[in-house]
Parts: C-alpha cells; structure tokens; sequence
C-alpha cells in the first residue's frame, strides 16, 4: 500500500483570555491559529488530518473450459473426466487449495450427438503460482483447452484493511500536525479527546475488474481510498510537564 502526502490544518478552541494570534505564517496555508485560555484553564487544539492509500488487486480467477462430443453419454462423459482429473492432478502439483476451484459440468444432446462442456474455475492469491499453471496447461493441453486472461479483483480482506489503513494514516497526520503545532505555541500535545472520521471515499486507481494478457506484462488494477479525520486533543503548559526537583 501507498501513502500519498496529505494536508492537515488546524484550529484552537476559542476561550477567555490571553490570545496569541499568526495569519499567514509560511507553511499554514494562511489559517488563524487562536489560543485562549478558559476559566477553568482547560485547552483544547482541533485538528483536521486527510490520507490517500492505494492498494493493487490481490486476488485473481482463471477459467479453464473445454468440451467434447461422443455418441453416448458414458463416452462423452469419460473424456471430460479425464481431462478433468488432469487439470486437477495439476492445479494439486502446484498447491491449489481444493477451496479455491470450482468444477462445473453441462451435458446436452444434438444432432444424435451427447455433448458436455466442462468448466474449471481457479481463484489465486499467489500470481506467480497462476502464471506457471496457466503456462504447464497450454502446453500440456494446448488448443483442446482454453485458458482465459486472468480477472483481477480485491478481496473483501483487502478492503477492509485499506479502509483502516487510511484512516488510521489520516489521524497520524493529524497528530503529528498538532504535536508540532503545540510546540510551536509553548505547548506540550496531550490525549486525544475526539476521533472522528468525517469523509471516506474509494475510486478506482486503474482498471478494475482488469484482465491482462499471460506473456504480456500483466497490469493488476489498484484501488485508492481517502479519509478525513477531525482529531480533538487537550493541551497542557510545559512547564507543568516538568518533573519537580
């Protein structure tokens, strides 16, 4: 995953008394920044923090169909058996899980003829591992199977860790923004007393649901989710940090 550079601003609550006022300081973007003090000295600093990550494709699926047509239906349906348990006895060589393939079968008859059409259906995590099965079929197999481009898309797994690892970015920033801030204003950043996310969105980063040709320099499609955070921390004198001697 990538983070991108995010922007974080912010704004301290206004209060009672002393106020210390800086507009358009280099590096503020041209904010106010107040800092007042209440009655009860608490202090308070605001602070909003944004994130970009993006996250490719983990999970692929390829689709190996064939079909074949004999005079009767223990004859046809032999055939694809065979090619069937091969395909399988390959994809086992290669340490596909038996819960990451499906087998389908469809058996019809026409012109005097039974037909059956057999499909097997991979899902792949390790593309590497995908690469080097789709090579041994087309060259065991050759053109009495065909071998589909593979199908990128994200898992569920996947999402939900972007969703958090972006959000979890968003208020980082916001922190290290308000611990600066506080230095800089002769205060000591404190613990945050408000978390809340106020903005997530995901767009596509490249082609999802992309396919890529085997040989050909596959491309997996990325997704890139963003979140907005407001952060509310408490602050504290310095020298009230200070150990007493």
């Amino acid at each position: 995953m990538a983070i991108s550079p995010s922007r974080v601003f912010a704004a301290l609550l206004p209060t009672a008394e002393d106020i210390y006022r800086n507009e358009n300081e280099p590096g503020m973007g041209g904010h106010t920044v107040t800092v007042q003090r209440t009655q009860n000295s608490a202090r308070e600093v605001q602070v909003t923090g944004s994130a970009e990550v993006s996250c490719p494709a983990d999970r692929a699926t390829v689709s190996v169909s064939f079909k074949n047509s004999k005079e009767s239906v223990n004859d046809v349906t032999n055939s694809i058996s065979r090619r069937v348990e091969y395909i399988l006895q390959t994809l086992r060589q290669h340490h596909v899980k038996g819960e990451e393939l499906t087998v389908t079968r469809h058996i019809y008859r026409a012109d005097d003829l039974y037909h059956m059409e057999a499909l097997v259906m991979v899902v792949f995590s390790d593309f590497g591992q995908m690469e080097r099965v789709c090579i041994v079929l087309l060259e065991k197999l050759d053109k009495s199977v065909c071998v589909s481009t593979p199908h990128f898309y994200h898992s569920e797994e996947c999402l939900s860790l972007l969703r958090r690892s972006v959000c979890v970015a968003a208020v980082e920033n916001a922190r290290l923004k308000a611990s600066e801030m506080s230095s800089m204003l002769g205060q000591t950043l404190g613990h945050p007393l408000l978390v809340r996310e106020e903005e997530a969105t995901e767009r596509d980063g490249g082609r999802e649901g992309g396919e890529g040709r085997m040989g050909e320099g596959v491309h997996r499609p990325s997704i890139s989710a963003t979140s907005r955070v407001f952060v509310t921390f408490n602050l504290r004198h310095k020298d009230r940090t200070r150990k007493k001697i």
